[in-house]
């Protein structure tokens, strides 16, 4: 099960990520822009995902995904960390969310991580 370390060493190792704290919490940002927080008890996640993901998601599998209520008109989803299977969906999730708030030129200097070409 991934725990809050894995949290941390995995969103810093995505390119341009720095911690920060903020509203008493690590925060996780790429070029600045926030893609994942470690909320207090560091038992979950909140993650970037557009709400039609989102909703998809917390209904297929609400052991793993809520929605925060203060967090239910914004894009991000809640990750319950003891759900996942292991670090490499923990790596996925994040990798997602990092996708969403990386600028262009981050996503086209790391194809692995940047958007689909459709291809």
């Amino acid at each position: 099960m991934p725990d809050a370390e894995d949290v941390r060493t995995i969103a810093l190792s995505l390119p341009d990520t720095t911690e920060k704290i903020a509203w008493s919490m690590p925060t996780f940002r790429v070029a600045g822009k926030m893609f994942a927080t470690l909320p207090e008890d560091e038992t979950s996640i909140a993650v970037r995902c557009p709400k039609d993901e989102r909703d998809e998601l917390v209904l297929a599998e609400p052991d793993k995904f809520w929605i925060a209520g203060h967090e239910a008109t914004f894009a991000w989803v809640r990750v319950r960390l003891a759900a996942l299977e292991d670090a490499a969906e923990l790596r996925d999730i994040l990798a997602d969310s990092w996708r969403q708030a990386a600028p262009p030129r981050l996503l086209e200097a790391h194809p692995k991580l940047g958007l689909p070409t459709g291809d």
